[in-house]
């Protein structure tokens, strides 16, 4: 779950967890990946359960941006593969789904 809104990067792993139950109304021991971004585009947190404590990582690219999506309330679900292009700092937005013709019988 991606949230829309910059975040102060200052805010600890508490901070996150309670963001987390009060602004995006989640579970934050769920098992969800929660990924924030402050003003600046260029770095990102996230925040997981796992089973044993509260992960927190940070990451910031060297140079460029982030893809993030438009700035308003709430979060955001991505698909797996979006999320992996989010982290690896890849435009995910470009990203469309290939539709496969389903075969109609086996030859």
């Amino acid at each position: 779950m991606v949230a829309t809104q910059p975040v102060d990067f200052r805010r600890g792993i508490n901070g996150l967890v309670a963001l987390v139950a009060s602004a995006l109304a989640a579970d934050p021991y769920c098992g969800d990946v929660f990924v924030f971004r402050p003003k600046r585009g260029d770095r990102l947190r996230l925040l997981f359960w796992d089973g044993s404590g509260m992960v927190l990582v940070s990451k910031w690219l060297e140079s460029g941006r982030f893809t993030w999506p438009p700035i308003r309330g709430g979060s955001i679900r991505l698909t797996r593969e979006e999320f992996a292009l989010l982290v690896a700092g890849l435009d995910w937005t470009r990203v469309a789904k290939k539709h496969v013709k389903r075969p109609i019988r086996a030859a």
